[in-house]
């Protein structure tokens, strides 16, 4: 699967009913479009209305999103790089939003205690989860229709509250 794709610019992916169709950039990673294909994917259940790449009215864009209906982030993804700097700017102004910051085949544990301590000080109401997939996630979470099967059981993953 992952070898058939990674000639491609743009890739379709599919889950839980719905279809999105993924744009890898020139100079962007293969592993960082099948994490936020991933990403989507494994919150669409409990988010319905999450989006890819739109613009959310902030300095940063996330990559994966579901709006309220104020049209406030109530989930936020994030694959791949992300600075604490920008952690804390983004939980300090989002209390009541979900996070999620994905990780390809890292040990997460460092990342754990980082995310820990950039959000020990603000009072927050949702949860900030930390995914590591592994190497072989094209290959084990997509198949050849480009349908996506993926849920947390599968993964190694924290919860922060």
């Amino acid at each position: 699967m992952a070898s058939d794709l990674m000639l491609r610019r743009k890739w379709t992916f599919k889950a839980h009913g719905k279809q999105v169709v993924f744009v890898k950039h020139a100079k962007e990673q293969s592993a960082h479009v099948f994490m936020k294909a991933l990403l989507w994917a494994l919150y669409l259940p409990e988010y319905p209305e999450l989006s890819v790449e739109i613009p959310v009215g902030d300095r940063f864009k996330p990559d994966v999103v579901a709006l309220g209906p104020d049209h406030q982030p109530i989930f936020w993804g994030e694959a791949g790089k992300v600075s604490v700097d920008k952690i804390r700017s983004l939980v300090r102004r989002y209390r009541h939003t979900h996070f999620a910051i994905a990780k390809w085949n890292i040990n997460i544990t460092p990342l754990i205690a980082l995310v820990e301590k950039a959000v020990a000080k603000y009072h927050r109401s949702a949860p900030f989860d930390i995914i590591r997939f592994p190497a072989d996630s094209a290959e084990r979470f997509i198949d050849e229709q480009g349908r996506i099967h993926v849920n947390h059981k599968m993964l190694e993953w924290t919860r922060l509250v």
